[in-house]
């Protein structure tokens, strides 16, 4: 890349307006993560009508397990993904180098470590995700043990998506997400129905469609069409940016493997409380919030270079515009999707089943799990940012207050008091305290924030 171009792309991180800066980098993650969370959706349609109750139920066992291999990914991609763009901000592009070089190196070793020890602990490890019910363990077993197989390639994926948006390029990022979600989706019918393979063809298909998504994205790295041109001696890792890509990412791990946990927690309590009935239904829940938070991803996914860059250049203006903007946007579209799934929890429920008891039981979770999904949107916000100034130890907080100060001991305390109800109860229960805490932390960086902006424009 030549460096007018490299200068061209500085220049609109650092100058364009807010608003039309943060549609052009967001617009194109967000329909990339709509159709990621569609193939998501799609299998599990395809499972619901090819398998039936119990194959939603085994993916939802399984779940657990495909979280964790993507907060591998999501975790070192992210972490790089902050030092990138504060880098580029800085004019300090060796360091942004070396820090994505590192990323591929540690994405790829703890996929690979994910794939052995997970294939070796199979066993156990159904036992520990709930797998109670036999059926319903038969298709989680069969999913797990091909989803493991893809683990290197769906977290260097992932890093790669996060580092060619910390440049700016996301489109790019995009068209990498729909490879890998496009190719599932075609792959799924086929190897569903035509080859009859039921849960592990659906497995199959991701994994393909991942190797393709990583084959595709590391081209530009390889090929030097990008402002991080990684070369073989990045990726030998460096002590320092190691450490500081584990503190940045740890956060974002510790969030999805929380969620990871509540999931494990919760497959267990639901079949306790409810049976298998209750297992599937939160699958179907579960995919279906998934779907409707992946474009909020990818207005985060926007917003992070943007912030990210502003900070690094010390334009703490543009810093709060940024922020505020983002926070609008992500609370108009959490109380749109609250509206419809409270108005409408069958409609959505029987895109996936003909089972009426399962759609009755979605009706019933869905309301619940959505409750105060219109106040989300700062807590959203408020995770990510401190993240994005480099601030791990705030960020780490507020990401395991919701999952691991809150939800959890909830999902101890009231089931055995309130049965299925007391469930239920603990989602809307988590995310408000949860925006609490955020909220005030937040909005006290915020003030600082503006300090900052003023000693910027006295001196």
């Amino acid at each position: 890349m030549s460096e007018a171009s490299k200068n061209t792309e500085r220049a609109e991180l650092g100058e364009a307006p807010i608003g039309r800066l943060l549609l052009k980098m967001s617009l194109p993650a967000t329909v990339a993560m709509m159709v990621n969370a569609l193939y998501n959706l799609v299998d599990t349609i395809y499972i619901g009508r090819g398998v039936g109750t119990d194959g939603i139920g085994g993916l939802a066992l399984a779940l657990p397990v495909q979280m964790i291999i993507m907060a591998f990914g999501m975790a070192v991609g992210q972490g790089a993904a902050s030092i990138v763009s504060r880098a580029l901000g800085a004019e300090d592009d060796r360091r942004a180098r070396r820090a994505a070089g590192n990323a591929f190196s540690l994405s790829f070793v703890l996929g690979l470590l994910t794939l052995v020890f997970g294939t070796l602990l199979l066993e156990p490890l159904l036992g520990l995700l709930g797998a109670d019910f036999p059926a319903q363990k038969d298709h989680a077993r069969d999913y797990l043990q091909i989803i493991l197989i893809g683990a290197p390639f769906i977290a260097m994926t992932m890093v790669g998506n996060n580092l060619l948006r910390a440049e700016g390029k996301a489109r790019v990022a995009m068209t990498v997400m729909l490879i890998g979600a496009l190719a599932n989706i075609i792959l799924d019918p086929l190897f569903i129905f035509v080859f009859d393979m039921g849960v592990a063809g659906a497995a199959w298909a991701t994994v393909i469609g991942q190797f393709l998504a990583f084959t595709y994205s590391s081209r530009f790295f390889i090929l030097r069409r990008s402002l991080v041109q990684v070369k073989p001696r990045h990726w030998i890792p460096h002590r320092r940016i190691m450490g500081e890509i584990a503190a940045l990412g740890f956060p974002t791990f510790v969030r999805q493997t929380g969620q990871s946990v509540v999931s494990i927690l919760l497959n267990n309590l639901l079949g306790e409380y409810g049976g298998p009935i209750y297992i599937s239904a939160y699958g179907v829940v579960n995919r279906l919030i998934m779907f409707l938070f992946m474009p909020l991803f990818g207005l985060i996914q926007g917003f992070q270079p943007i912030a990210g860059f502003n900070y690094g250049a010390r334009k703490y203006g543009r810093m709060r515009q940024t922020v505020k903007i983002t926070i609008l946007v992500t609370s108009g579209y959490t109380t749109a999707g609250f509206a419809l799934l409270m108005l409408f929890p069958g409609f959505f429920a029987g895109i996936f089943t003909p089972d009426t008891d399962l759609i009755r039981t979605v009706s019933v979770v869905i309301r619940y799990v959505v409750a105060v999904f219109p106040l989300l949107g700062i807590q959203i916000v408020g995770g990510t940012y401190f993240m994005v100034v480099g601030k791990p130890v705030p960020s780490l907080i507020l990401n395991l207050s919701r999952q691991f100060f809150i939800l959890i001991p909830l999902l101890i305390l009231l089931p055995p008091l309130f049965g299925m109800t007391g469930l239920l109860i603990s989602f809307p229960a988590a995310d408000l305290l949860a925006t609490v805490i955020t909220g005030i932390w937040f909005l006290t960086e915020l003030r600082h924030l503006r300090e900052m902006e003023l000693t910027v424009e006295g001196h």
